[in-house]
């Protein structure tokens, strides 16, 4: 009762100071291609040697719409000098990320329409030119490891060979040749490599139970460490510095994720090295040149930092206090370690990209990521919590329109997709853009979300449609009781398995929405299963497990899955789906919209043909949010 009496407190003081805010004048309506648009240039990159930058931007090649293709630039003195040069030509679809192989190599990934079947490519920075590594219609690959050491070769995974699994090459990123190194013998979910670049460890998996797999060397066997069901992680991050010994990120005998040593001699112990105290850990980071642990990365309210290394430390202090007020990440660096590229972000805005010489301690801004949104007129984000119905506090994110006094207002609930997966603070483009247009928007980590220890992510075993639902809903009733929302203009909106929340929230409480948005989201479990991707296969014993076996769990599934119970929608109901998506089939959506259609209920469908699992084309994201405003406008009047 305490805790509760205090956050009501809390949020009546924040909803005070919002209303005192409120007589100002809600900020313009900025542009929808504002929040949505590639930035002009972003996604920085640092060649080995220091001496060229690469980045990203938007470019129209011979008629085309404008993609996100690579460019380099000389350094000089600590900030670029020169005309860029670019070196891709994609027309089709923005380049989603790259990065550099030595200082000469640029290596990339691309797919065709959404099919997400990825090729890794190769770009020479000076000659620019650019060979497949991959090339293998139909089959989806990763880089496993960059081999900083080897200037010829990367290790490649792919499933050419099988479309279930995927063996581990090296590939010579000249000339695309491919020697295989470590090849699956069906069961292997994952690879780790030592620091040599060898392939050392490995997970297997029989569907509902994950070994751990160490060899001393390429040439001996793996053995099996440590066996658990698939809810006990012990899953390697890295090994240590004289490649003996495993970081593991790992919850065996606790309930949060945490970093600990595993000796292969030893496996039946841990040494704890460190773990948070409310939350899982994401990541740990470490020092190539200098063979240390530098920090650990975890999520509470906001994006928090444990360091092992003073030096990080005092990098991390000293970015602070050249760029005050804003939350920092490093984004990369060069191979000496002196020389990085640095974001400053919060949660009204994507922030700016700096170029940090450490050595003469000089900070070189690079780029605004969207300088076309003022951060005085975006909405902040503030970290909520509310007690679900059987007792579970539930942690979230409330964004309030700027200017308007915080009672009543039209509000949009948006369940993360996943939905193993949290939402975090930060800047969010849609978040901004619905507030911008006058709406609350709720995001909510319902039971089942990840990062918040096993016992929270086990309750959503076997809910989806019923306890995780209720969560989503007894959101809804706490905007209402708080008084933000007026309950006659909540929307629900969300992607994914968002998605197929929302679908849930209309289907199964018709009655709390008066809108509705399903963006690529699942609507039938039964079909769901039948068409998931082929490398999926080998975890569908653990799927069943964690969603329902399509056998055992008949009953239940049939109840909870939209498309078999569309005779109870009655909200207004927007759909848009990508026709090549991979994850949730095209059919997802068709059997909504087709027996909504035969029931004389109109339905507003979008289906962009050469999209996947979401839009990432910028014409098709600008239609989708037009479509998408227009539709929360008219049915929840902002």
């Amino acid at each position: 009762m305490l805790k509760l009496t205090l956050l009501r407190t809390l949020l009546a003081a924040s909803l005070t100071a919002a209303s005192a805010g409120a007589a100002a004048q809600p900020p313009r309506l900025y542009p929808l291609q504002d929040f949505f648009r590639n930035p002009e240039r972003g996604f920085f990159r640092l060649a080995d040697d220091g001496a060229t930058l690469g980045f990203m931007q938007p470019v129209a090649i011979e008629g085309h719409p404008a993609r996100m293709n690579i460019h380099v630039q000389e350094l000089r003195d600590g900030r670029p000098t020169g005309e860029p040069r670019r070196l891709t030509a994609e027309t089709e679809r923005d380049i989603s990320n790259f990065f550099w192989k030595g200082s000469d190599i640029v290596l990339f990934q691309k797919d065709f329409g959404g099919d997400e079947n990825f090729h890794v490519l190769a770009v020479n920075a000076k000659t620019g030119a650019i060979t497949d590594l991959t090339p293998f219609e139909g089959a989806r690959a990763h880089i496993e490891d960059d081999l900083p050491d080897d200037p010829g070769h990367v290790l490649i995974s792919h499933n050419h060979r099988d479309p279930e699994v995927f063996d581990v090459y090296r590939v010579d990123v000249r000339t695309g040749k491919a020697d295989l190194v470590a090849q699956n013998p069906g069961n292997v979910v994952g690879w780790q490599t030592d620091h040599a670049g060898r392939v050392r460890a490995a997970v297997t998996s029989d569907g509902l139970n994950t070994t751990l797999l160490y060899r001393d060397d390429e040439k001996s066997e793996f053995r099996p460490l440590v066996t658990t069901d698939y809810r006990t992680s012990v899953s390697p991050a890295l090994f240590t510095f004289d490649n003996s010994k495993l970081y593991v990120l790992s919850n065996r005998g606790r309930d949060r994720l945490a970093l600990a040593v595993l000796d292969p001699a030893k496996p039946e112990q841990e040494d704890l090295v460190y773990e948070p105290e409310q939350v899982d850990l994401d990541a740990a980071g470490y020092s190539r040149k200098r063979r240390v642990l530098t920090m650990a990365a975890y999520q509470t309210d906001k994006p928090r930092y444990h360091f092992f290394d003073k030096q990080t430390e005092d990098l991390y202090a000293r970015l602070g206090k050249l760029l005050p007020g804003y939350d920092l990440a490093i984004q990369g660096w060069n191979r000496e370690e002196d020389t990085f590229i640095v974001a400053a972000y919060n949660d009204r805005t994507p922030g700016s990209r700096y170029l940090y010489s450490q050595r003469a301690d000089t900070l070189h801004k690079l780029a605004d990521i969207n300088p076309a949104l003022p951060e005085k007129d975006m909405a902040q984000v503030k970290p909520i919590s509310y007690t679900s119905r059987d007792g579970l506090t539930i942690h979230g994110y409330l964004t309030l329109p700027v200017g308007r006094d915080p009672r009543n207002l039209a509000c949009i609930v948006n369940p993360h997709g996943g939905p193993w997966a949290r939402d975090g603070w930060g800047y969010n483009a849609e978040a901004q853009f619905l507030a911008n247009r006058g709406f609350c928007v709720l995001q909510m980590n319902f039971r089942g979300s990840t990062g918040y220890g096993r016992k929270f992510w086990e309750a959503g075993f076997g809910q989806w449609g019923l306890k995780m639902q209720d969560d989503i809903t007894d959101g809804v009733k706490w905007l209402i009781d708080q008084g933000i929302a007026d309950p006659k203009r909540v929307g629900i909106y969300g992607g994914s398995y968002g998605g197929y929340a929302t679908l849930a929230g209309v289907t199964f409480t018709p009655d709390l929405y008066a809108a509705a948005v399903d963006y690529v989201g699942v609507s039938n479990l039964f079909t769901f299963m039948n068409t998931i991707p082929p490398y999926w296969k080998p975890l569908l014993d653990k799927m069943h497990d964690m969603v329902g076996d399509p056998e055992r769990d008949r009953d239940r599934l049939a109840a909870t899955s939209p498309a078999l119970h569309v005779d109870r929608i009655t909200t207004p109901l927007f759909i848009a789906q990508g026709a090549k998506d991979p994850r949730v089939n095209k059919a997802e959506s068709d059997q909504v919209v087709e027996a909504l259609r035969k029931r004389g209920v109109e339905v507003e469908y979008m289906v962009k043909e050469n999209e996947g699992h979401g839009f990432h084309n910028d014409e098709n994201k600008f239609e989708f949010y037009a479509a998408m405003e227009k539709f929360f406008s008219e049915h929840l009047k902002p």
